[in-house]
C-alpha cells in the first residue's frame, strides 16, 4: 500500500546560529538549527510517523475490505514568532504533546522553538559580550595611546612655556636698562641747554667787553680776548661730545623699542601657549574618565560570562533530558515499522483469499499481536509523557535558577564592597563627610552612618560621590542622606594621635610606626584616621588635597578659650587632620619640631585640642592611639574630662617608643590643659619617681591608658630594669599585666628595593646585580676609592645619641678602616659634644 509520508530532519550543529528550513521535492522539511559550540553535544534526530485508521469488513463476496478513512502525518514546525530580546525572556513552557486518534501520535514542536529561542539569545549575548569586550581593549588602547601624546605634547609646551618666561625675563631687564638711559638722557639734554645758555652769557660778555674796553690797553685787551676765546672753544668741544652721546642714546631707544615689540609677540605666544595647555589637560581629564569607564564595563563583562556559563550548565542538563525523549520517540517510530509490516501482512492474506477458518485464525493472531503492538506503544507514549514532563520540570527549575542568579547578582553588586578605588578616594570622602558635620551642615548621627558605609566601602556611597561631584554642595548632602540604613561595621575605628608622621613630620622611628601601623590596619579593613599639629615646616607637598575646613574648633587653655583651625588630607592613602592653635605663643611655628623650651606647654595644648575636635565632630572611635610623651597627656585629659562630656566610647593605648624622654615638668603645669595638679600629682598617679614637686607625662600614659605597648619583648624587658626603665621600672612592674612588647616591623611597599625610585638601580632577592650598581653610584657620589670593587663598604644611619651606642659606632668606623674597608655615616645628634666631635 502506498503511504505518504513527510519526514523532519532536526539537524543539531554546534558550530554557529544559522537556522535553514529546507523543502525539498518529496514534500519533505529539513529544519537545520545551529548551537553554540559550548554545548559539546551534537544531535541528528529524524522525525517520521504515518497513522492509518483502518476498518476490515466482511464484502459482498465474503472477503476482507480495507477502509482507509485518514491519515495523519507527525510534524515538527520551528517557529520564531518574537523578536530575540533577551535570554530571560524566554519564559514560555515547553511542552511536547502526542496526542491521536486510535493510536495517533502527533508530536508538537513548541518546546523545541523555545528551547533555540534561548540558546540563540545565549549566543547573541555570548557575542555582543565579546564584541563589547573588544571595542573596550580598543578604546583603551586608544586612549593610553592618545594620552602618551597628550603628556608629550605637554612637556613640549611647558618647555616653550619655561623658554617664553625666560625671555620676557630678559626683555624686563633690557626694558629697566632703558629706562636708566632715558633718565641718563634727559640730564645729557638739561645740561645741553644749560650749556647753551653760559655760550650766549658768553657772546654778551664778549661784546660788552669789546665796547668798554676799546678805550683801554690794547695789550690788557687782547689778553681777555685770548682767554675768552679759548673758553669758548672748550664749551663748542663739550656741546659735541654732549651731542655724540645724544644720537647714540637716540640708537639705544630705538633698539629698546624694538625690544618693548618682541616683548609683546612673546607675551602674546605665552597667553597662546597656556591656553594650548589647558585644553590638553582637559582632554587628559576626559580621557581618564574613559578609563575609568572601561575598566567598569571589564567588570561587567567578567559577571556576565559567569552567568553565561552557568546558564550553559542548566542548558546541557535539558539538552540531556531532551536526547532521551528522542531516544523514545525512535523506539516508537520502530514499533510503527512493525505494525505496519503486520499490516502489509494482512492485505496479503486478503488478496490470496484463504480458508475463512484459517483466516480468521490468522486474523485472530494478527489482531492479538497488533493489540500487544498497541499495549506496548500506549506505554512508550506514557514514557515519552514521563520524559517531557521531567523536561518541563528542567526548564521550570532552569527559569527560576536563572532569575535566583539574577537576583542574586544585583544583591551582590549591592552590597559586595568596591575593591577598584584607592585608599586616597575613601580617605577624601571621610574628610568630606567630617567637615560637613563640624560645619553643622549634617548631623553627627548621620555622619556616623555615612562614615560606617566609607568604612564598609559600600558602592551606593562610591556611586553618589562620583555622581555629586558637579552638583551643588546642598544637592550632594541631600544625595547622601538618601542613602542611609542601618548597618554595622566590620572593624574597628581607630585613630591615631601623634607628633610625627612620615613622611611628612618625621624625627625618628615614631613617624614611620605611625604611618606603616596605619596603612596596615586599613589593609585589614580597619577605618583609621590620624590627628598631627600643623607644623609650619611640614613637608606639605606629601599631602594631598590638603585644604581648611569652614569652622574653629574652640579649647580651653590657660583659663580661657583658644580657637584651632582644623586641616585635612591625605597622606599615602590614610586622611589626616592638622590642627593648627591660633595662640599668641605660636606653638607650632618655630621652623622645628621639637627642642623648644616650652614642649610641654605646647603638646599639653595638642592633646587637648585634639580631643575637642574628636567631641565636636561627634566621632565614635574604639581605640585611641597615643604615641611617646608629646600625646601621653590624651590618657588622663579622656578620662577626667571628655568621658564624662560623652566621648567614651574608646579604649585607650599608650606606646612609648623610647623610655628616656619622659616630658616631666612643674606640677603646676598640668593647671594649663585643665588637669587638676593636686588631683594628678600623686605617687600612684602622674607624680615624678624622682623628683616629687613634678609631674611625668609618660608615667600619666601608662597608668590611665588601658593598654600599653612599646617597641619589641626585648625592650620591654629591658625598661622593667632599674638600668633600662630610667625610674619608670617600678611603674612598670605595678602595671606589667597590661604592658606588653610589640616588635616593629617595616612598611615593605615603601622599603622594597625592586621598586624603590630613589635608588639608581632596582634589584631583588633573585637578581642582586643592582646592589653592586648602587654601591659603585653611592662612592661616586661622596668621592669614595673605587679602584677595588670588592672592597667592603659600611653604612650606618641612626640618631646620634647615647643610647645608640656612639662609642661602639666610632670603634666600628676605624675598625673598618684599618682592615681596608669603608664607612658611610648618616645622623646628626642634639647633644652638642657628640655632634662637634664627629664633625
Amino acid at each position: 500500500m502506498a503511504s505518504k509520508l513527510r519526514t523532519c530532519f532536526v539537524c543539531w550543529n554546534l558550530s554557529g546560529f544559522n537556522c535553514v528550513n529546507h523543502h525539498n521535492a518529496n514534500n519533505n522539511w529539513v529544519v537545520r538549527v545551529s548551537f553554540p559550540a559550548s554545548c559539546k553535544m551534537r544531535h541528528r534526530a529524524t522525525f517520521s510517523s504515518q497513522h492509518k485508521r483502518q476498518q476490515i469488513k466482511p464484502s459482498a463476496e465474503g472477503g476482507l475490505r480495507q477502509n482507509q478513512d485518514e491519515e495523519d502525518d507527525t510534524e515538527v514546525s520551528l517557529n520564531n514568532d518574537d523578536s530575540v530580546e533577551n535570554l530571560n525572556d524566554a519564559t514560555a513552557p515547553l511542552a511536547i504533546n502526542i496526542n491521536g486518534a486510535e493510536q495517533a501520535e502527533q508530536l508538537s514542536g513548541r518546546q523545541l522553538e523555545d528551547l533555540l529561542v534561548m540558546i540563540k539569545n545565549a549566543e547573541k549575548n555570548i557575542l555582543l559580550l565579546n564584541e563589547a569586550r573588544i571595542r573596550a581593549c580598543e578604546d583603551l588602547e586608544k586612549i593610553l595611546v592618545e594620552k602618551e601624546a597628550l603628556q608629550g605634547e605637554i612637556n613640549v609646551l611647558e618647555t616653550r612655556l619655561a623658554e617664553t618666561d625666560a625671555r620676557i625675563t630678559v626683555a624686563n631687564q633690557e626694558k629697566i636698562h632703558v629706562e636708566f638711559l632715558e633718565g641718563q638722557l634727559e640730564k645729557l639734554r638739561n645740561e645741553l641747554a644749560q650749556k647753551g645758555s653760559t655760550e650766549r652769557k658768553y657772546a654778551e660778555l664778549h661784546d660788552l667787553q669789546n665796547d668798554d674796553l676799546s678805550d683801554a690797553n690794547p695789550l690788557s685787551h687782547n689778553v681777555s680776548i685770548h682767554s675768552l676765546t679759548e673758553e669758548l672753544n672748550s664749551l663748542r668741544a663739550e656741546n659735541a661730545s654732549l651731542k655724540n652721546a645724544i644720537e647714540s642714546f637716540k640708537t639705544q631707544l630705538s633698539d629698546v623699542k624694538n625690544n618693548d615689540e618682541r616683548l609683546v609677540a612673546l607675551e602674546k605666544e605665552r597667553s597662546s601657549l597656556e591656553s594650548a595647555l589647558k585644553d590638553l589637560e582637559s582632554k587628559l581629564s576626559i580621557s581618564q574618565d574613559g578609563v575609568s569607564q572601561i575598566s567598569t564595563l571589564t567588570v561587567e563583562c567578567k559577571d556576565l560570562w559567569d552567568k553565561v556559563e552557568n546558564l550553559q550548565s542548566l542548558l546541557d542538563k535539558a539538552t540531556k533530558q531532551a536526547d532521551q525523549a528522542v531516544i523514545v520517540l525512535q523506539q516508537n517510530q520502530d514499533l510503527r515499522r512493525k505494525v505496519d509490516k503486520l499490516e502489509a501482512s494482512l492485505e496479503e492474506a486478503n488478496i490470496y483469499k484463504l480458508s475463512s477458518d484459517k483466516l480468521q485464525k490468522y486474523n485472530e493472531l494478527m489482531q492479538q499481536k497488533i493489540k500487544l503492538l498497541e499495549d506496548r506503544l500506549q506505554k512508550s507514549d506514557e514514557e515519552i509523557n514521563s520524559y517531557v514532563w521531567l523536561y518541563q520540570q528542567s526548564v521550570k527549575e532552569f527559569q527560576d535558577t536563572l532569575d535566583t542568579l539574577k537576583k542574586e547578582s544585583k544583591k551582590r553588586n549591592l552590597e559586595e564592597p568596591v575593591e577598584d578605588m584607592p585608599w586616597e578616594f575613601w580617605s577624601q570622602l571621610l574628610l568630606l563627610i567630617d567637615g560637613w558635620t563640624l560645619e553643622n551642615k549634617i548631623s553627627v548621627d548621620d555622619a556616623s552612618l555615612l562614615r560606617e558605609k566609607v568604612w564598609k566601602r559600600d558602592r551606593r556611597i562610591s556611586d553618589t560621590y562620583i555622581a555629586c561631584k558637579k552638583q551643588t554642595e546642598q544637592e550632594a548632602i541631600s544625595a547622601f542622606l538618601g542613602l542611609l540604613s542601618s548597618a554595622t561595621s566590620p572593624g574597628l575605628h581607630v585613630i591615631h594621635i601623634a607628633a610625627e608622621m612620615a613622611p611628612v613630620a618625621k624625627v625618628g622611628g615614631l613617624g614611620d610606626v605611625v604611618s606603616g601601623l596605619g596603612k596596615a590596619l586599613q589593609k585589614k579593613g580597619h577605618l583609621v584616621e590620624i590627628v598631627l599639629p600643623k607644623y609650619d615646616c611640614m613637608q606639605y607637598d606629601r599631602v594631598c588635597d590638603l585644604r581648611a575646613l569652614d569652622v574653629l574648633i574652640d579649647s580651653y587653655f590657660d583659663r580661657q578659650l583658644y580657637k584651632n583651625k582644623i586641616w585635612v588630607g591625605t597622606i599615602e592613602g590614610l586622611p589626616v587632620y592638622f590642627i593648627e592653635p591660633h595662640h599668641p605663643d605660636k606653638f607650632f611655628w618655630r621652623g622645628k619640631f621639637y627642642g623648644e623650651h616650652d614642649d610641654f606647654r605646647r603638646f599639653s595644648f595638642f592633646s587637648r585640642a585634639a580631643l575637642e575636635f574628636l567631641l565636636q565632630a561627634g566621632k565614635k572611635p574604639d581605640i585611641i592611639h597615643c604615641h611617646d610623651w608629646q600625646t601621653a597627656f590624651i590618657a588622663p585629659l579622656y578620662w577626667d574630662i571628655y568621658a564624662p562630656k560623652g566621648l567614651n566610647s574608646a579604649r585607650i593605648c599608650f606606646t612609648c617608643h623610647n623610655f628616656e624622654y619622659q616630658g616631666t615638668a612643674a606640677a603646676s603645669e598640668l593647671e594649663s590643659c585643665g588637669l587638676e595638679s593636686h588631683h594628678l600629682n600623686r605617687p600612684d598617679r602622674m607624680q615624678d619617681n624622682s623628683a616629687h614637686d613634678r609631674v611625668n607625662s609618660v608615667k600619666g600614659g601608662i597608668v590611665f591608658s588601658n593598654i600599653v605597648t612599646t617597641v619589641s619583648p626585648t625592650y620591654a624587658q629591658e625598661v622593667r630594669t632599674s638600668e633600662g626603665g630610667h625610674g619608670l621600672h617600678s611603674t612598670l612592674s605595678a602595671h606589667s599585666k597590661k604592658f606588653i612588647g610589640i616588635l616593629n616591623g617595616i612598611d615593605t611597599d615603601a622599603w622594597n628595593p625592586a621598586t624603590d625610585a630613589f635608588l639608581p638601580v632596582q634589584y631583588n632577592a633573585t637578581d642582586l646585580q643592582g646592589k653592586a650598581e648602587n654601591k659603585q653610584a653611592l662612592r661616586r657620589n661622596l668621592g669614595l676609592s673605587s679602584t677595588d670593587v670588592r672592597r667592603p663598604l659600611v653604612g650606618c644611619i641612626t640618631r646620634l645619641v647615647p643610647q645608640k651606642g656612639v662609642h661602639l659606632i666610632r670603634h666600628a668606623i676605624y675598625l673598618t678602616l684599618e682592615l681596608g674597608g669603608q664607612f658611610v655615616l648618616l645622623g646628626s645628634s642634639p647633644v652638642p659634644h657628640i655632634q662637634f666631635s664627629l664633625l
